[in-house]
């Protein structure tokens, strides 16, 4: 909305995500000034990074900056900083969101036409796939009791799943919200022949359902799920799963988008600022060489502008400039096999804004 003043906390974090960030902030940048918007961007420390400068791998100060915010654009956490530290000094993501709230996150993986080369499934299965997972993201195994001991000379370790009903409810209508403007239809994944926290989920997503009757739901197993959202991705729409199931099959659809790299994400919450951050991770072994894919994190701007800004069309404007891009040929080094050109991160920062001007 013009006139008014978006606070987006910058958190490039580590590795990787000091090189993508960047790109990301110049695209937020070129589309507020083509959208009259005004943007004051401030940066903030976080992961092994912050632990370096603060000794504190999640300061106070990041914290409530990210509270006081419209937004946070994340970039990436982890690597031989944080693997260093006791377990209990690594505070980044998973403590921030809980801080946050954040319980819905949103992990889109579209099958890019020009990319399809660089994906390991045959064009015919891939085509039209356009699938949005949403994963709860606030409870479950990361989040439940757990425990580690040696008894009697054994050792050994718990992590429990713990789901109540209002947890599941929550995510659920946020997926079917998201499914009344899409298509109409909603996979809810589960283990519910094994699991009793499963069996909670699918009488909760089922009750969810009798308030939105124009959503087609349907529910799958698990094991099943992970088999069909690569040899028939088409048929999905949005996807639903609890927090472990969501972290594993929707990193699995970057087989679609041909990389990682193109994922991007959005973490969500009932009320306050969202956080935005690309898929891949800080890939501590390419960090620094200015190879990495900037379009998870440019893609994630993209999802900032529409779900943190309630921005739409400047989001989809953001979404035709990457997809120009690779029309054109353009390629970072993970998506070589797709053939085209190979430039590295700030290049491809640079065709995005580029091809931003055409898309007005």
């Amino acid at each position: 909305m013009a006139g008014r003043t978006y606070r987006i906390a910058v958190l490039p974090g580590d590795g990787i995500g000091q090189e993508v960030t960047p790109q990301g902030v110049r695209v937020l940048e070129a589309v507020a000034g083509q959208e009259g918007l005004t943007l004051r961007l401030e940066p903030g420390l976080v992961g092994g990074t912050a632990h370096e400068k603060t000794g504190d791998s999640l300061p106070d100060e990041t914290t409530r900056l990210c509270r006081a915010s419209d937004a946070v654009l994340f970039g990436s956490v982890g690597g031989p900083v944080l693997d260093a530290l006791p377990r209990d000094r690594r505070r980044g993501l998973l403590e921030l969101r809980r801080q946050m709230g954040l319980f819905a996150n949103l992990r889109p993986s579209i099958a890019w036409p020009p990319l399809a080369a660089a994906s390991p499934i045959r064009p015919e299965v891939l085509q039209g796939a356009d699938i949005l997972f949403v994963r709860e993201l606030a409870a479950g195994l990361y989040y439940g009791p757990s425990g580690h001991e040696t008894r009697d000379g054994v050792e050994r370790a718990w992590d429990t799943m713990l789901y109540t009903a209002p947890d599941v409810e929550r995510v659920a209508r946020v997926a079917f919200r998201l499914a009344q403007g899409r298509r109409r239809r909603l996979t809810s994944i589960d283990k519910a022949n094994v699991l009793e926290s499963s069996r909670l989920w699918r009488r909760a997503v089922t009750r969810v359902g009798t308030e939105f009757p124009e959503v087609t739901l349907e529910h799958l197993i698990v094991d099943n799920a992970s088999l069909q959202l690569i040899r028939t991705p088409a048929r999905f729409d949005v996807v639903v799963s609890e927090n472990t199931f969501g972290d594993i099959l929707s990193d699995e659809l970057g087989a679609l988008a041909g990389s990682l790299g193109m994922l991007p994400s959005a973490s969500l919450a009932g009320s306050g600022p969202g956080l935005f951050e690309p898929v891949h991770g800080s890939a501590p072994d390419i960090a620094g060489q200015g190879i990495a894919n900037p379009l998870g994190a440019i893609l994630s701007a993209a999802l900032l502008l529409e779900h943190g800004l309630g921005l739409p069309a400047a989001a989809a404007r953001v979404q035709r400039a990457v997809g120009a891009v690779l029309a054109a040929g353009w390629r970072t080094a993970d998506l070589a096999g797709a053939g085209g050109t190979v430039i590295g991160t700030a290049r491809m920062g640079d065709l995005v804004v580029e091809a931003l001007a055409d898309t007005r």
